[in-house]
């Protein structure tokens, strides 16, 4: 059966140790890291030692840490698709997420963000991706984590807009450290919530996250067919946990949308849970 989630976007930046017993007594059990809401520096600057500390202190408060997202948010210069010079600094950094993730306890890495091709073709971004990711579980295989491909819209990347295209990249890589993501707003812009595409993504299916446009309140907007999606996912069997991926909407109140948007999710996702 599934279980909540949330991201720590959601949060106060730097400063929410705080506001995370609340996050469990709104029924949350998991916690989703974007690295850059808890730490300045989340490479060089970051000592094991922050790593055991915050893992600690999520856990004293009740929840379980899912995995990490929002992974280049504070390294805008890096993507998939670097120029040869920086590829080997994106592999370093990647493996240092990797190990991250798996000193904080969690197994998923959501990758959407950096994966525009800078007019590569299609096929020839298939390959260097391929090619990318082997170098990769190469360097990750013992850590037990995934790597998520997350299929956004248009606006948001030019390459696995499409569920069917991401399966069709995992299929061919077929190792371990590589899975899918679905995202709720995603695969609505790309006209991709049905029942056919999650059936294709279940083999590969790690991780979902549940949002709306401008990732406000959940339920906010009425352009996320959310009843619809808890539907899909309940017909696929899928038993992951279901996490909101939500800004900071209120700085004076952080907490004050979050308990809006888990009244939401429980209402129409808690079937599936």
């Amino acid at each position: 059966m599934s279980q909540f989630a949330i991201s720590n976007i959601a949060l106060t930046a730097f400063s929410h140790l705080h506001e995370l017993p609340t996050l469990a007594e709104l029924g949350f059990a998991g916690l989703e890291v974007a690295p850059s809401r808890v730490w300045q520096d989340t490479w060089h600057g970051l000592t094991p030692a922050m790593v055991t500390r915050y893992r600690h202190d999520v856990e004293a408060a009740g929840l379980e840490i899912l995995g990490l997202h929002s992974l280049l948010f504070d390294q805008k210069d890096m993507g998939l698709f670097a120029e040869s010079a920086d590829r080997a600094r994106v592999l370093d950094f990647m493996t240092h997420l990797s190990a991250i993730c798996r000193d904080l306890g969690g197994k998923t890495l959501i990758w959407g963000a950096g994966r525009w091709r800078h007019g590569r073709s299609l096929a020839d971004a298939n390959a260097y991706a391929i090619d990318f990711f082997q170098e990769l579980d190469a360097r990750i295989n013992t850590h037990g984590t995934c790597f998520c491909f997350e299929p956004l819209g248009p606006k948001d990347s030019d390459f696995l807009n499409s569920v069917i295209d991401a399966e069709k990249l995992v299929t061919a890589l077929a190792v371990p450290s590589v899975g899918l993501h679905l995202d709720a707003k995603g695969i609505a812009e790309n006209a991709e919530m049905t029942p056919e595409i999650a059936a294709c993504a279940k083999p590969y299916l790690k991780h979902v996250h549940v949002n709306e446009p401008g990732l406000g309140i959940l339920g906010s907007t009425d352009e996320i067919d959310h009843a619809g999606f808890a539907a899909i996912l309940k017909n696929v069997g899928y038993e992951g946990f279901i996490s909101i991926e939500q800004r900071m909407v209120d700085t004076t109140d952080a907490l004050g949308p979050v308990r809006q948007s888990a009244t939401y999710l429980k209402s129409v996702y808690g079937s599936n849970a």
